[in-house]
């Protein structure tokens, strides 16, 4: 359900999200589930969370339309040998070299509100390719990933809705792109990576490992950074030049930093498109050029082990900032409003930019038979200056339940809300405008 996007002197913008996440599985009968349960390892603890950290969602879900989703499941397991034609990708993995290729498919309708009513249907085919290089060629340490996108169909939000958080996670423009390009070498035992090339932020910064269940854009990446950030910042489905470094020196704490091109697809000018992604159409304009963007996080995980008395969690706290200009929503650069006809039409310019956020993710219950089953729950805030930016607040919280229903182990149901503030310095424009066009000008 949307709730339409309310006029800016009414501060707040609300989403929420029923989602539900299944594999490609049969319901399984007692002696199954009994055989499953014996033969899995605990979830707690284990790789691919958010980020690649420890997991300690339950819910985390294993299908998603997320990049930092654990997704382990593979139609070549049911089709067995039929599978893996001439044995091909069991050579290949042999040899340190992996692929996969994903396909996710939608279809939305608008039936009231927004800008106009109607359904849509798009579709989004992404292709992995992972090589160990040490294994392929004796490069100790050393991993190389690159993925592709074969995006197709409309956009509820950018064609129907026309509101800040859009429907999907994977609406865009339809283009064949280049995604994430790059190497990553590994020290000390692999406590510390150093990742170089083209990177996008939100495949490991600022991601709930809960949240990872829904589908809408805002719960991968929080929608403030995407709607203050030049160009909406280096998230799906643009990506840009970067070197991300990442220390684990045990697997409770990590810290990691990175320094990106700030603008994915350059400034807007008036001989070029207003929309980024149409700036940047193929993912290969990799820019060097533009005022940086940092971001750090720190993490720390705790309830990992089977003898711990607290349900598993992580507790996330990062922070960004971007070095480029930014123009006041509301005063020009004599200090009177943008809103008034005499106004220069400059706005006032700040220097820099930044922003803080905390993310929660919480196991709260584990079904007694079957601890790999259970639900969680996640909570984000984020918050930036409201004197430079269109949204200054944001906060979003939700439940996931994984094996809900008897039978169904690997489907996953939620709900979750997400709500943003309109900054005043955007609202005082709002007011400015009313008063103006009721005072005659």
């Amino acid at each position: 359900m949307i709730v339409p996007m309310q006029p800016l002197q009414r501060p707040l913008v609300l989403w929420l999200a029923l989602a539900m996440a299944t594999q490609a599985a049969w319901a399984q009968t007692p002696p199954e589930e009994a055989a499953r349960i014996a033969f899995e390892p605990n979830f707690r603890g284990r790789p691919g969370g958010a980020g690649n950290d420890p997991q300690t969602s339950v819910a985390q879900p294993d299908f998603s339309a997320r990049p930092s989703a654990n997704l382990n499941t593979s139609i070549q397991d049911p089709l067995e040998p039929y599978g893996d034609p001439f044995g091909a990708r069991s050579f290949l993995r042999t040899r340190g070299i992996a692929y996969s290729l994903t396909y996710v498919g939608e279809s939305f309708g608008n039936v009231t509100g927004g800008a106009r009513r109607g359904g849509i249907a798009a579709g989004r085919l992404d292709f992995q390719f992972d090589a160990d290089l040490d294994t392929l060629m004796g490069w100790h340490g050393a991993a190389f990933h690159t993925n592709l996108y074969q995006i197709h169909g409309t956009g509820l939000s950018r064609y129907f809705v026309n509101n800040f958080m859009s429907v999907s996670a994977i609406e865009a423009l339809p283009s064949s792109r280049l995604y994430e390009l790059w190497v990553e070498q590994r020290f000390f035992d692999g406590q510390l990576g150093i990742r170089v090339g083209q990177l996008a932020t939100d495949t490991e910064f600022a991601v709930s490992q809960t949240g990872t269940l829904f589908l809408n854009s805002t719960f991968g990446w929080p929608n403030i950074m995407a709607s203050v950030i030049p160009s909406g910042g280096p998230i799906y489905p643009l990506a840009v030049p970067a070197v991300r470094a990442k220390y684990v020196p045990n697997r409770n704490f990590s810290l990691q930093a990175g320094i990106y091109d700030g603008d994915p697809a350059g400034p807007l000018r008036p001989d070029n498109r207003p929309d980024p992604q149409r700036r940047n159409r193929t993912g290969t304009n990799f820019r060097t050029n533009d005022p940086a963007l940092v971001i750090a996080e720190a993490a720390y995980a705790y309830g990992l082990e089977a003898d711990d008395n607290v349900e598993p969690g992580t507790v996330t706290l990062g922070g960004w900032h971007h070095f480029g200009r930014f123009g006041s929503p509301r005063f020009d650069r004599s200090g009177g409003s943008l809103a008034n006809p005499s106004s220069s039409g400059l706005a006032r310019r700040f220097r820099g930019n930044s922003g803080i956020y905390g993310i929660v993710d919480q196991t709260i219950y584990r079904e007694p038979d079957d601890p790999n089953d259970g639900a969680s729950v996640f909570v984000r805030l984020s918050g930036s200056p409201s004197g430079r930016n269109l949204l200054d607040l944001y906060l979003d919280a939700g439940i996931g339940y994984k094996g809900l229903l008897p039978g169904r182990s690997d489907d996953t149901i939620g709900i979750a809300f997400a709500v943003e503030r309109i900054s005043k310095s955007a609202r005082g424009f709002d007011r400015d405008t009313l008063l103006l066009s009721y005072a005659g000008f």
